[in-house]
């Protein structure tokens, strides 16, 4: 492992990701979700979009832009649906279930769908195609660029949960549902636009 390297690398990404949409994202869904499920689902997608840009290196940035853009701006319109119109259903409960079993539905679908909006919407995202130029650059280190990348990525997820559970307790639900609501309609507006 490379020092400088791994610093380098992860340097760039943090500050690439600190100010990205899918930081803008984990933050709204912390802000009405289970922390540790946000968690998971978020660094899992983190994880495989890195192993992905690292091994792939400069060929992610040959997707077809158009397609990535389509399906993401797609994705968060049906979320910014999803918020508007389910997000009540799903906090009224099942009052069949039992705690264990509905607390362990709502964990692995919320980090399902955290895992989701990030994964499709890391594609084609700057941090992934700054991860694979790097691992491109750096090409006999890809260990210590993956790890970098995956940390800094991790600890801008770590950062945007924080805040956004703080947020969460702070603002009423109904603000926080109608602002997340618009931002992930807007996202998904300006992907199809960009498409």
């Amino acid at each position: 492992m490379q020092v400088n390297i791994f610093l380098t690398v992860f340097a760039i990404i943090f500050m690439a990701e600190l100010p990205d949409k899918t930081a803008f994202a984990t933050f709204l869904m912390a802000t009405r979700g289970r922390a540790a499920a946000i968690f998971t689902g978020v660094w899992a997608a983190f994880l495989v979009q890195s192993l992905i840009a690292v091994i792939g290196g400069n060929l992610v940035g040959l997707l077809a832009e158009k397609w990535v853009h389509i399906a993401a701006g797609l994705l968060f319109i049906g979320f910014a649906a999803h918020t508007w119109f389910f997000h009540d259903k799903e906090e009224a409960g099942t009052e069949h279930e039992t705690p264990r079993v509905s607390a362990r539905v709502k964990f692995l679908s919320a980090a399902w769908k955290s895992f989701v909006v990030i994964f499709i919407a890391e594609w084609g995202d700057m941090t992934q195609l700054a991860t694979a130029s790097l691992a491109a650059r750096y090409h006999a280190y890809p260990v210590t660029v993956f790890l970098s990348a995956t940390l800094a990525l991790w600890l801008v997820t770590a950062i945007a949960i924080v805040a956004g559970k703080k947020a969460g307790h702070v603002i009423h639900v109904d603000i926080l549902k109608k602002a997340g609501t618009a931002l992930f309609f807007c996202v998904g507006i300006y992907f199809l636009a960009s498409a």
